[in-house]
């Protein structure tokens, strides 16, 4: 199968070893007289539409080329008929992607550098975009930050959903029904200018960012998210992976912490690509930002958890209970420690003015 993908790049002689990082495409490292490069499998049961892909990063690629030519965009590479994604029959979509040399990628954030070095690579990208026309790129996941429909699909699922999950969830149930006030302010957002729709990446977690050998951030990578958003979309992804040593997967809920110090660290890298551009109204949602994802991915949780494990599967019976109990428990332990992160905040909103 690769021999006859790889054909279409010219690319007779290779060794191809496959990639176990990525969750949604399959991945292999391609090694050639003619260079090194990553060979994607895209997964078009997720990409309904994998073309679409396609021309955002040919889109996005076009302008940093003309607008932005020292930026690193790790874009797809052309086939021999300069097509940026190849279609094999019976098989799927394809993409082969240069290999970036000195480089390397981290799974979990390990400290506050780190988390800093990320924020200001994702602000740094929305930066760089910021006269480009986000309305222009495709919806590759349509309403994927859609916390108003997200909470409607929790309230089919306890509605229609299995009983006795409906019936053992109760506790959860209402806690999160509780905290509908968090939606009221995303409807609010999307209501008003002074949130502005941009291009946002969509799914900032750490090993999205290539780093160099001093442990600098180089770019942001994994691009099929790309797409229009709010700016609470990367600060609030981040928030929800970086803040706890706890991840979702934790069952000990007594592990889940918010670290200030990567709270701090996030803000401030964020701020220092994107103060200019962010509005005064946008300034005030740092911390919304964090309920704002942590939230959402509790209700996803919990309506998958009801609705019988058919979205993210489950490893053992209650995995999406436990997922959503353990998002419940980061949200509350942020909530509980809001009057520090907004002191934060305030402290380096006001750092980044006096520069101005």
């Amino acid at each position: 199968m690769l021999s006859s993908i790889l054909r279409h790049y010219g690319i007779n002689d290779f060794e191809a070893h496959p990639l176990v990082s990525g969750l949604i495409n399959r991945t292999w490292k391609v090694s050639s007289p003619t260079g090194t490069f990553i060979l994607q499998r895209v997964n078009d049961q997720v990409f309904k539409e994998p073309w679409k892909l396609a021309e955002n990063l040919h889109r996005l690629d076009h302008f940093l080329k003309r607008h932005q030519p020292d930026y690193l965009f790790v874009a797809p590479a052309p086939d021999r008929d300069g097509r940026d994604m190849v279609e094999i029959g019976g098989e799927g979509f394809f993409r082969l992607i240069p290999y970036v040399h000195n480089s390397h990628t981290i799974s979990v954030v390990e400290s506050p550098q780190q988390a800093f070095e990320a924020a200001f690579q994702f602000g740094k990208f929305s930066q760089l975009l910021s006269s480009f026309d986000a309305n222009a790129l495709h919806l590759t996941i349509p309403d994927f930050h859609n916390l108003a429909l997200r909470y409607d699909q929790f309230e089919r699922a306890v509605n229609v959903g299995d009983t006795r999950r409906i019936k053992d969830s109760a506790g959860l149930i209402d806690e999160l029904r509780s905290r509908r006030s968090i939606v009221e302010k995303f409807l609010q957002i999307r209501n008003t200018s002074a949130a502005k729709v941009r291009v946002m990446h969509h799914d900032t977690k750490i090993s999205n960012v290539l780093f160099d050998p001093g442990n600098k951030g180089i770019c942001v990578i994994d691009l099929d998210t790309v797409m229009p958003g709010y700016f609470i979309s990367d600060v609030g992804d981040m928030m929800r992976t970086y803040l706890s040593p706890a991840s979702e997967e934790v069952k000990e809920m007594d592990q889940i912490e918010v670290r200030a110090d990567f709270f701090r660290a996030i803000v401030q890298g964020y701020l220092k690509a994107m103060h200019s551009e962010l509005t005064n109204y946008e300034k005030e949602l740092f911390c919304y930002s964090g309920s704002f994802l942590i939230y959402m991915q509790a209700l996803r949780f919990l309506a998958d958890h009801l609705n019988n494990d058919i979205y993210y599967g489950a490893a053992y019976e209650g995995h999406n209970y436990i997922r959503a109990l353990n998002q419940l428990t980061l949200l509350k332990r942020f909530e509980e420690n809001l009057p520090l992160l907004e002191d934060i905040v305030k402290d380096e909103v006001a750092h980044w003015t006096s520069r101005q």
